[in-house]
């Protein structure tokens, strides 16, 4: 018989799968849960989203290959995050519909396929293709995100969340590094290869540890995805934290997007290796998730929001210089994605004490409209960098943060009117019933 104690997996998968199978169980004496399959979650979901950002370090090298302009090479970052959207509306739902750890093995081998096939590319044609396809499957991580957030204790689901989302930004810092290393190496096909064989290890992992997930609801796969839209219109929370992620990720993807190209081109002429070494400038972001998430546990999103709506338009200061300063454009990247990922954080976070019984479809709702933002971000940056530089490019992502801010500012003057609309309704029938009583 299991023991239950602290290390047993048996004890730990036993412990999962009941709360799987009654997602809206809020007891706080659920046990936690079991670190190893959290760091799985947390690894894999890394891996996943690993594929949406190896080419960032590496369009210098796949334009020369491919022979693509400037502009193009530049869209490839849009064209996978075009994929990842499309991944999210349409395969994410399904984590309510289908058994969970089966959906999340196949799209991790599919995904493997398309990493390996965009390696293999002949031409512009197939890459840009397979790197859509890449977009689509990586939607993997947000399942295993909603997966982890049903696996969690209702006390530690912010937690949870928080270390899983780590594991998503130390994947996409990876991504960035190590591609950087083994392109120099062995050229940028050889990230490929490496990032297909790590995703079949991956799927191979998620198969012996996770358990079971049963289905979420009866509905048919049309039905499924209305109800996601009726979502977005039945909860105000859901709406307002999609539109601070869609804000924050447009100016993320406005810092990445053509960083790449600022520090291949004069005066840096960075190798990737060198490029792939800023993506360690986001660790502050790592940090910060888990923090953020702890902070969301104990009621205090809204103080969260505000700090990081402020950071990402005023870390836009130091980054602004990145074309003569290497030190201030790192500090500006430190500053930047520890407030991105904190927002992130607690946006989820909000999200997911919606509703228990869909939070893939909370999850595909909400990250939708994210990338969204990040398609727009990335396609105007790479416009913007063209015609105008990286100081187009900062001020455009300054832009995006002081629209964060503007949004809070707006959130907040409406619910003090609404409060103070209530507490007058609230006197005057305290008043009326006073008069009646006297009466």
């Amino acid at each position: 018989m299991p023991t239950g104690k602290p290390g047993n997996a048996d004890s730990d998968l036993a412990s999962e799968l009941r709360r799987v199978s009654d997602p809206t169980a809020a007891s706080a004496e659920t046990p936690p849960l079991g670190r190893p399959t959290v760091l799985l979650l947390a690894a894999a979901v890394g891996s996943s989203a690993a594929s949406l950002y190896y080419a960032q370090p590496l369009l210098a090298s796949i334009r020369h290959d491919l022979s693509l302009g400037s502009a193009a090479a530049g869209l490839t970052v849009t064209v996978t995050q075009l994929g990842y959207a499309l991944g999210l509306m349409l395969a994410v739902p399904l984590g309510d519909l289908l058994e969970r750890r089966r959906l999340v093995m196949v799209m991790c081998c599919v995904n493997a396929a398309a990493l390996a096939l965009c390696g293999a590319s002949p031409d512009a044609a197939v890459f840009f293709v397979s790197s859509a396809l890449i977009g689509v499957f990586a939607a993997t991580a947000q399942i295993l995100v909603a997966f982890s957030a049903n696996l969690a204790a209702p006390q530690e689901r912010g937690r949870v969340v928080g270390t899983v989302m780590s594991g998503l930004l130390l994947g996409i810092l990876a991504a960035r590094t190590v591609a950087g290393y083994l392109a120099q190496a062995g050229g940028w096909r050889t990230v490929y290869a490496c990032a297909a064989g790590l995703m079949l290890l991956f799927a191979l992992a998620l198969r012996l540890r996770l358990p079971q997930a049963p289905r979420m609801t009866e509905l048919r796969y049309g039905a499924l995805l209305r109800s996601t839209l009726a979502l977005m219109a039945e909860e105000p929370v859901l709406r307002i934290r999609a539109l601070y992620g869609a804000l924050a990720f447009a100016g993320f993807s406005a810092l990445w997007a053509p960083l790449g190209l600022m520090l291949a081109g004069p005066p840096h002429y960075l190798s990737t290796g060198l490029i792939g070494l800023f993506g360690l400038a986001g660790l502050a972001g790592a940090l910060g998730a888990p923090l953020a998430g702890r902070i969301a546990d104990r009621g205090g999103a809204a103080r969260t929001t505000l700090l990081a709506a402020v950071l990402l338009t005023l870390s836009w200061l130091p980054t602004a210089f990145g074309r003569s300063s290497v030190p201030l454009l790192v500090l500006g990247i430190v500053v930047f994605d520890f407030a991105c990922q904190s927002l992130h954080i607690t946006n989820q976070s909000e999200v997911y004490r919606l509703r228990p019984d869909a939070r893939s479809r909370l999850t595909s709702a909400y990250m939708t409209c994210y990338f969204i933002g990040g398609v727009v971000g990335s396609a105007l940056a790479s416009v913007i960098y063209a015609e105008h530089g990286w100081a187009g490019s900062s001020l455009l992502g300054a832009g995006f943060g002081a629209c964060t801010v503007l949004v809070w500012a707006g959130q907040t003057l409406r619910r003090r009117r609404a409060a103070t609309a209530d507490s007058q309704i609230d006197g005057s029938s305290g008043s009326g019933d006073g008069l009646a009583a006297r009466s």
